[in-house]
């Protein structure tokens, strides 16, 4: 059972009513408990009211008397004060209330990453669970370091900063559960060749061993959906110093995109600071322009090598067989080929799109 569906009773009773039970039980008054434990009156009258708390030593010496083991007096006095604590949290969390529920928090739930929570401060309490946060202090504090690395350059994402920290933490949260060996740059580059070999199959062929091939190289790879509002279509980040991250929406199901996205954001992680955060989506990038610019240039160089996509363009007559021809022997999916071709305006946008693969999402 994970920890988000541990049980938590919303009632404790102190552990002053059972001893209340014993000397209703025995017919005998609390200064005569006191007097058989060997402790002051009023300290056991504050114990059974709840004013006072009870010690190790008080109930070894309760067990002696009562006959119920100083753990359980432990045990009950425990539940109790934690019970205590959480109600004066909630009283804490209520003015959070709003900020939690800038969140998206019906799709967390429904990914089944947070128990969708109905009201009042139990809405805080979940996200300061998902985002593993024990404040709301120390959540923000932890936004603050994340955006000043995220959004150094300040874009117009048209993304939800909310939705786009949600997003981000799921990354988080799926990689704990992938193992990787330690980053290696040579190992990595020698997987990119084996996996742009896959890229003309279909995705339940290629992602296994694509996620695989990653993972052996020292970078997690994650296919997630989108959030509500979150309009990116990747992010390249560093873990730790020797664990990467790629974390891809396929917002765009068409191979052409995913797999461009892919390898640009391969790039990152090759060329760039380790400091940093890419996101990328609709053309826009949190970095600065030399920079994207440079993930394309390498993302379009080792989809296809320059050279021989200039040449394919000097004798291209616009034919699709053309095309199919030219992927085969790239050793490419002819989607890929048709994407580049549209990019650079060689053929229209539409133009030939069928020969694109398109994705679909298993429910």
């Amino acid at each position: 059972m994970s920890e988000r569906h541990i049980y938590q009773p919303d009632y404790a009773a102190a552990p002053g009513v059972f001893i209340q039970e014993f000397l209703d039980e025995l017919d005998i008054s609390g200064r005569e408990l006191a007097r058989r434990c060997g402790r002051s009156a009023k300290l056991i009258a504050e114990i059974i009211s709840g004013k006072a708390p009870i010690e190790p030593e008080t109930a070894i010496q309760l067990e002696r008397v009562t006959e119920t083991s100083a753990a359980i007096w432990m045990g009950m006095e425990s539940s109790y004060r934690l019970h205590l604590a959480r109600e004066k949290e909630d009283a804490a969390l209520e003015p959070h209330i709003e900020w939690a529920q800038t969140f998206p928090l019906k799709e967390l739930a429904k990914r089944d990453l947070i128990d969708f929570p109905q009201e009042g401060s139990a809405i805080v309490r979940e996200v300061l669970q998902f985002f593993g946060c024990g404040s709301v202090e120390a959540c923000r504090e932890r936004f603050v370091e994340l955006q000043a690395v995220a959004y150094r350059h300040s874009p117009s994402f048209m993304s939800e900063e909310a939705a786009v920290l949600a997003w981000l933490r799921i990354g988080d949260l799926r990689a704990e559960d992938i193992s990787t060996e330690e980053f290696d740059r040579s190992a990595f580059l020698a997987a990119l060749k084996t996996i742009r070999s896959l890229t003309r199959e279909t995705i339940e062929v290629f992602l296994p061993q694509m996620r695989e091939l990653c993972a052996k190289a020292g970078v997690v790879f994650i296919l997630e959906q989108a959030l509500p509002k979150v309009a990116l279509s990747g992010v390249s980040r560093w873990l730790t110093p020797r664990r990467a991250l790629i974390q891809q929406t396929a917002r765009h199901l068409s191979n052409d995109h995913f797999w461009f996205t892919f390898f640009h954001e391969c790039a990152h992680l090759l060329l760039h600071s380790r400091k940093q955060i890419f996101l990328d989506g609709n053309g826009m990038s949190n970095v600065a322009a030399e920079l994207e610019a440079e993930a394309n240039d390498w993302a379009s160089n080792f989809l296809i090598p320059s050279d021989a996509l200039t040449r394919f363009i000097t004798r291209f007559k616009g034919t699709s067989d053309e095309v199919v021809e030219f992927a085969e022997k790239q050793g490419i999916a002819p989607g890929i080929v048709v994407g580049q071709l549209q990019y650079r305006k060689v053929l229209p946008h539409a133009r030939m799109s069928k020969l694109k693969q398109r994705y679909t999402w298993a429910e």
